[in-house]
């Protein structure tokens, strides 16, 4: 399906989890780390360039993980939000290969993600020849998400903790949607990851 289609993947895993008061990267769900899970669901697939971005913490979560395909990007500016993580990322991954095509942003704590939810990004986005498409939970839009490269600009111009969806604001620009409802689960406090116990047990 991505054949003849140039398409980079990035993991957002820069930040501190200042809430949880541990890295949630490394929080364990059935038997596997939350980034090592993210990491083997997009390690499935041929992307050209695969790229990790660590910042916080990030010797323990070296340690702690298999990076599989992923080359670590250092983002040593994780402090000051999220958007120095997606342009890290997206540098990165244009230095690998300067004609992407696609890139698809993945985070480190959503448990859920799986190749059935890439797979129906990636061909959304293909078949609809779209600036980007949007994973979709409880009325809101967030990732995984998908950009074309006519948006890489845009990624580039993120400030602060802006995340991808910060270009939806303006209202110019056209998207498709896939549902991910389980994708509204992500983990930050103690109390998500005591919930996500009582869901492993299910």
């Amino acid at each position: 399906m991505i054949e003849n289609k140039k398409i980079g993947v990035i993991i957002l895993a820069a930040g501190s989890s200042s809430r949880l008061g541990r890295p949630k990267q490394l929080v364990e769900f059935k038997g596997k780390l939350l980034l090592q899970q993210v990491i083997e669901v997009a390690d499935f697939f041929q992307f050209d360039t695969k790229m990790m971005v660590l910042g916080a913490k990030s010797k323990e979560i070296i340690n702690d993980i298999e990076p599989g395909n992923f080359r670590v990007v250092m983002n040593e500016e994780w402090e000051e939000g999220m958007s120095t993580s997606i342009k890290s990322g997206l540098a990165a991954s244009l230095k690998s290969e300067k004609h992407l095509e696609h890139i698809l942003i993945l985070v480190s704590d959503q448990p859920f993600v799986s190749k059935e939810n890439i797979d129906s990004l990636i061909k959304v986005q293909l078949e609809n020849k779209a600036p980007a498409t949007f994973s979709k939970y409880s009325g809101e839009l967030g990732v995984p998400a998908i950009f074309s490269k006519e948006l890489f600009s845009e990624l580039g111009k993120l400030e602060g903790d802006q995340g991808a969806k910060k270009l939806l604001i303006n209202g110019e620009i056209e998207y498709q949607t896939v549902s991910f409802e389980a994708g509204n689960f992500d983990v930050d406090t103690k109390e998500d990851v005591e919930l996500l116990k009582q869901m492993e047990k299910k």
